[in-house]
């Protein structure tokens, strides 16, 4: 009998042993497919609310708490560099700085616009809304990628940082504004009480929108390769978080979708992305 429990455990181990091997060996597969110059940098990501005060704001923390639980489970870091609260709920625009191995490789695929459907916590009538967030990605620029920002064709403001109150609103101008008066890129940032770390933050943000604009700018001489590469990664509308009359998320890219919308709520990203950067990788 302990002849045929030691087998067993034996056995199940093994079966373990194989399985994480094989995960392993995917994970190396999949990753070849993030070949791109920008794949292995850290991510940029901005989210920004549509139409529908309230109801879009409180939309756009529900997705930033997505990706910071995302993020956690992938053992990346996170730092909220820039977040403007709502009037009443949610946020007007948060930036996040995401840092690890492969981080824009796998979070680009998140940019677009993600569009809920909902009883509105916030309609006393309980009415169904629909509520739209836009997802910006950039790729955090290396010291060694030059991009040139010259000083005097920048306009930077001070001003008091704005919140609902509390003990993390600035009390003085340190929030910073930058605007490039070349392109008229307007960067800003207000999280940190000091002014130094809000203009090194907004200048980091500058540098990557400069540097994604550059790039945009060099696939426009491929035109046909831009317009693919925007239709897919750029789309009006990504995916749906349907919570009523039924339950569903799906990726309107891949027509990926699950019934299990806390479960993609807290963070649970994998089937979407992989999916997609799959299906980018063999048609781009």
């Amino acid at each position: 009998m302990q002849e045929d429990e030691s087998d067993s455990e034996l056995e199940n181990e093994l079966i373990s042993k194989i399985k994480q091997t094989e995960r392993e060996i995917n994970n190396l597969e999949f990753k070849k497919k993030l070949s791109g110059p920008d794949d292995k940098k850290n991510a940029l990501l901005t989210i920004h609310p549509g139409a529908g005060g309230t109801e879009s704001q409180d939309w756009a923390e529900m997705l930033m708490r997505m990706y910071l639980r995302y993020s956690e489970i992938h053992d990346f870091q996170t730092d909220i560099l820039d977040m403007q609260d709502g009037d009443e709920a949610g946020v007007k625009s948060v930036t996040i700085e995401v840092n690890g191995p492969y981080a824009f490789g796998y979070l680009k695929a998140e940019a677009g616009v993600h569009r809920l459907v909902r009883i509105s916590p916030f309609d006393a009538n309980k009415r169904r809304h629909t509520s739209f967030a836009s997802v910006f990605v950039l790729p955090e620029i290396d010291d060694d990628i030059d991009v040139e920002i010259n000083q005097s064709e920048l306009r930077i403001d001070t001003y008091r940082a704005s919140g609902a109150g509390g003990q993390h609103v600035n009390k003085t101008d340190s929030a910073i504004r930058i605007t490039h008066l070349p392109t008229g890129i307007v960067v800003q940032c207000q999280n940190q009480r000091s002014q130094h770390k809000n203009k090194a933050n907004a200048l980091k943000i500058l540098a990557s929108r400069l540097y994604q604009k550059k790039l945009e700018e060099q696939q426009e001489k491929k035109k046909e390769m831009e317009d693919t590469k925007r239709d897919i990664a750029w789309g009006s509308q990504i995916r749906s978080y349907v919570f009523h009359p039924y339950n569903m998320v799906k990726d309107h890219r891949t027509n990926i979708e699950t019934s299990n919308i806390q479960q993609v709520m807290d963070g649970d990203l994998d089937m979407f992305i992989e999916n997609y950067l799959i299906q980018f990788a063999e048609t781009g």
